[in-house]
């Protein structure tokens, strides 16, 4: 591991990367938290991965979270970890980032693979860390995470974190110099998720621009100027996608550094340098083109539609806010409403909803929070601490949600996306922002899996 860019909190890693051999086509699957209501699709890339080297043997896709054979299901990962390591499945690159141009829907996604030191990282809110959390982390999340990655002898990574460089000075100028980088991967990916191709970045020149952007970023002055604060620690990293993922590498590293500590049989010198103490990321420039901040939706199931609304109404009414239904024949203009009047009228809140048997709008008048998910997720809390039998789930994509939402038992509730401009002022001003605002893109375009990274 590579220290000179510890100050900014992240490090040159060795990554893991399969063996020429294997079906890249196979290998890459999507992030672990996505499609957690539709089973099919996850049996689909089962049938698809079948016995070939894959990462779907190296993660637990949160569908099968709580399952009776979840900790067998552990067990055979961390086996199948130590198998790709031993019998040449995976081969160590050498020390660099990786640059990454990731096909889309909405256009090529840039990215830079580094690690990031988990020192510099705290997910607790009202952190002054260099990097952040965006969103509040459930802490009930963690555990069945910190099960799989304790004891795991590699790291496979689906975090995507944010950078704001306005002037695109960080990651972007490597597209104009891929023909003099070594291409190490190249593949379609598979159920729709587009191409991805990576280049190892190496070169000392290369290296020391990224360090000069991350710089500059950093710098106090700018940082102060930019934000309109003055005496507030610099925010470099905010976690876009896979907040759980990092806090619990950070737990485990916490873990593993106590235990270290309190044997007395390493230097704090080795302690500091372990590789468990960084975590293999993707950085991607809030600013890129292609990112699309998409909201993520609720839905609920095993619910009285009568109940809910008569629930509903009495608390926001308890809140001092006014409410009120209004029906529309159409769910695509019911979520249409729902972006475009949130966007307009920012002293009400509107969410859109979807049942068996109707759809519309659901307007909260002098709202208690500064965005519509924030009204709505502190009703949901309420709601679901006095209901154990209720069970929410976070759904992305608008089609998905009316599709879902529309079976009998289950509701469907439409948020508005995040205006992305807002969020690294919002964090630093604010604190997190409530849980699951946002996603950056639809499931199909999320990370998938292909870099790996030794943690012990």
């Amino acid at each position: 591991m590579n220290h000179n860019f510890d100050k900014l909190g992240v490090a040159l890693p060795q990554i893991l990367l399969p063996d020429n051999s294997v079906d890249l086509h196979k290998w890459a699957v999507v992030a672990c938290d996505q499609y957690t209501s539709q089973p099919r699709y996850w049996d689909e890339v089962a049938d698809l991965v079948g016995s070939s080297p894959s990462t779907l043997h190296l993660i637990l896709p949160e569908i099968y979270l709580g399952a009776e054979n979840e900790a067998e299901k552990v067990a055979c990962i961390q086996e199948r970890m130590c198998n790709y390591l031993e019998t040449g499945v995976l081969k160590q690159l050498e020390p660099g980032f990786i640059y990454i141009e990731r096909e889309t829907h909405s256009g090529i996604r840039r990215g830079l693979m580094v690690a990031l030191d988990l020192e510099h990282y705290d997910f607790r809110p009202g952190s002054q860390t260099l990097i952040r959390a965006t969103e509040g982390t459930v802490l009930e999340r963690i555990p069945p995470r910190v099960r799989i990655r304790e004891g795991a002898p590699i790291e496979v990574p689906h975090v995507m974190v944010l950078i704001d460089d306005v002037d695109h000075r960080v990651i972007e100028p490597l597209s104009e110099r891929t023909g003099e980088l070594s291409k190490v991967y190249e593949s379609k990916l598979m159920m729709g998720g587009g191409q991805t191709t990576g280049y190892l970045i190496n070169d000392q020149q290369l290296l020391g621009n990224i360090v000069t952007g991350l710089q500059q970023l950093v710098n106090q002055k700018h940082f102060e100027h930019k934000y309109g604060v003055s005496g507030c620690p610099s925010l470099l990293f905010a976690v876009g996608d896979g907040n759980h993922s990092l806090a619990t590498a950070k737990v485990v590293w916490e873990k593993i550094k106590a235990n270290l500590e309190s044997t007395g049989t390493i230097s704090r010198e080795e302690i500091l340098w372990h590789p468990a103490r960084y975590a293999l990321v993707e950085l991607v420039n809030v600013h890129d083109p292609s990112l699309n901040f998409e909201p993520i939706h609720r839905v609920l199931f095993n619910i009285n539609s009568e109940i809910f609304w008569e629930t509903m109404r009495n608390y926001y009414l308890s809140q001092k806010s006014s409410f009120i239904i209004e029906d529309y024949p159409d769910v695509t203009e019911v979520y249409q409403k729902t972006v475009f009047y949130n966007q307009q009228n920012p002293t009400e809140h509107f969410i859109g909803f979807v049942t068996g048997n109707r759809c519309g709008l659901v307007t909260v008048g002098r709202p208690g929070c500064n965005l519509a998910v924030g009204t709505l997720q502190a009703f949901l809390d309420d709601l679901l601490q006095k209901n154990s039998a209720i069970r929410i789930d976070y759904v992305h994509g608008a089609s998905t949600v009316a599709k879902l939402g529309s079976q009998p038992g289950n509701i469907g509730l439409f948020l508005p996306p995040l205006q992305k401009t807002d969020l690294f002022k919002t964090v630093i001003l604010d604190g997190v922002l409530p849980r699951k605002t946002f996603s950056m893109g639809e499931a199909e375009d999320k990370r998938f899996y292909m870099e790996c990274r030794r943690i012990i």
